[in-house]
């Protein structure tokens, strides 16, 4: 009798649950760029649309002056009472050293410089980007999923040039406005509470800020207040746009609009700081 073939053990190619591991970091990484790239395309995109639509004559001015009361004006009371007590906290915080070098003669200067260049302009986005930008993903988001904005399309209205473009202009041009009035008064709660801590004299503040600040530090916050509107606007209008999945879907697309600028601002304020200085 021919003896009987033993079959060889099964061979296996899994690695075990390190394997699994090790594959699906890469994995999500991929996606993850992927996904981001989707994004920054889109709003790459975006922006040649808006470009194009440049022109007085394709301008609903209507649509521009509406969207400069409701996110300019209506804005003013939360920037104004932020800015007031920023400029006291910025004092408080270096009234003990102040007083410990003697430096009251610096403090104008310092408080100054470091609301036009950085606190200014940085502050005031986030703050409009969490009221402004926030709200007009939702309104853009609502009007996607609810079908207004097939429905322009339907009337031969081309949604870019009456939605879009008017927001973008106002958002740059408000986000402007703001940081010049965040300023002034950031710099009034400073020279309040300079008065009344350290006994800093407002003319002694200001001469301190003057002999010592240059024309430039102001206008450098002023462009990335502008950079940065127009930011959250290209953000805000894109995942605007982009929204899908009903109501869910607005509320993921609002999140996404709001991190994303957020991020974006922070970037942008990094890589402007080395090419304005």
């Amino acid at each position: 009798m021919r003896p009987s073939r033993m079959s060889a053990p099964p061979t296996t190619t899994d690695a075990g649950p390190l394997a699994s591991v090790a594959f699906a970091i890469p994995r999500r990484v991929g996606v993850a760029v992927l996904a981001i790239a989707a994004q920054v395309g889109g709003v790459f995109l975006l922006t040649g649309q808006i470009l194009v639509r440049l022109h007085p004559r394709a301008l609903d001015r209507h649509e521009l002056f509406r969207n400069l009361h409701r996110m300019g004006v209506r804005s003013v009371p939360i920037v104004s009472a932020t800015a007031a007590f920023t400029g006291g906290i910025m004092v408080i915080q270096a009234a003990p050293f102040v007083e410990q070098f003697q430096a009251k003669a610096f403090i104008g200067w310092a408080a100054t410089f470091t609301t036009f260049r950085e606190l200014g302009p940085l502050l005031i986005g986030l703050i409009f980007n969490g009221r402004v930008g926030a709200n007009n993903t939702a309104e853009l988001g609502t009007m996607t999923v609810t079908s207004q904005v097939d429905a322009l399309r339907a009337l031969a209205i081309d949604p870019v040039s009456y939605l879009v473009v008017p927001r973008v202009l106002a958002m740059v041009v408000t986000m402007t406005a703001l940081c010049i009035i965040g300023n002034a008064i950031a710099l009034g709660g400073a020279i309040l509470t300079a008065d009344l801590l350290l006994g800093v004299s407002p003319n002694l503040f200001w001469a301190s800020a003057m002999e010592r600040l240059e024309p430039w530090d102001f206008w450098v916050g002023i462009i990335k207040a502008s950079l940065f509107g127009l930011i959250i606007a290209l953000m805000s209008c894109h995942y605007g746009l982009a929204t899908k999945g009903g109501a869910p879907g607005v509320g993921r697309a609002v999140n996404a609009s709001v991190v994303g600028a957020a991020a974006g601002i922070f970037i942008a304020d990094y890589f402007s700081t080395f090419l304005l200085d």
